[in-house]
């Protein structure tokens, strides 16, 4: 993999693949979690540590959920869904 294919935590999250991957994983009680440092405000400035542990809930919030399909729906909006170039 070169470095022009890696990405950050936090563009993962923020187009919604995070939440795709943890809810698909709570179904087997398992999520991963992304510990961030932050500044004085609140901002996420960076990824500490990212790995998985076991959880007892399944599944997310209906604002939750409602979020993460907006932010997925809208990557994929605006990304190549096909090697061909053509558009979803």
């Amino acid at each position: 993999m070169d470095e022009e294919s890696r990405k950050a935590w936090m563009e993962f999250r923020s187009v919604g693949l995070l939440w795709w991957i943890n809810r698909a994983l709570h179904l087997f009680g398992w999520a991963i979690v992304l510990n961030c440092e932050v500044d004085k405000d609140g901002k996420v400035i960076s990824v500490v540590h990212a790995y998985p542990v076991r959880v007892k809930w399944r599944g997310f919030d209906l604002v939750d959920e409602a979020d993460g399909f907006r932010a997925l729906s809208a990557h994929l909006a605006k990304t190549d869904a096909f090697e061909d170039g053509q558009k979803l």
